[in-house]
This record gives C-alpha cells, structure tokens and sequence, in this order.
C-alpha cells in the first residue's frame, strides 16, 4: 500500500506604507527536499477604499500562482532526467478541473 505524503503551505502577509503595499510568502514545505517559496504582492490605489482583505486576497493569490510555477519548473527536472516529457492533465495553464 502507498504511504501518503503530506507538504505544508505557510502564506506570511506583509502589509507595508499604511496598509497600500501587501506582500504575501507562500512557504511550501517537503519532507523530502528544499522547500520552494512564492511571492505576490498587491498595491492599493490612494483613491481606494480602504479594504485590507482585498490586498490579501490579491497578494496571496499571486504567491500561490508563482509558487505553482515554480513546482511547474521543478517537475521539468523529471524531462532532463529521464529524458521524456511530463503529461499535465489541465493543458497547459494549468485550469481547475
């Protein structure tokens, strides 16, 4: 039977320049190799309302998607090694299922 694997994702967000600037970590950790780290960051425009969620929102989602680029990457290390391309089920941007 297969063990499961189980890897953490740790977002720090950073709010900076009274609350205009939000930057966002996405920390992923493996038990098994150095772990990748994605960043996003969010600017709010000074005529905005003031809406921390939304700066959140935006910079977390961007360090997410630029930590999934880089496990993207990563897995291209499976072409040079065995020489044969990797299948991606969602084509290739990714997409939800």
């Amino acid at each position: 039977m297969a063990r499961a694997k189980q890897w953490t994702v740790d977002i720090v967000i950073d709010e900076r320049n009274d609350e205009r600037c939000t930057r966002a970590e996405a920390r992923l950790q493996m038990p098994d190799r150095i772990g990748l780290v994605g960043c996003g960051a969010a600017r709010r425009n000074p005529a905005d309302p003031r809406v921390p969620q939304i700066g959140d929102e935006l910079a977390v989602s961007r360090a997410l998607a630029d930590l999934a680029h880089g496990l993207l990457e990563a897995a291209g290390d499976i072409e040079r090694i065995t020489r044969k391309g990797t299948q991606r089920p969602y084509g290739d941007a990714g997409g939800t299922r």
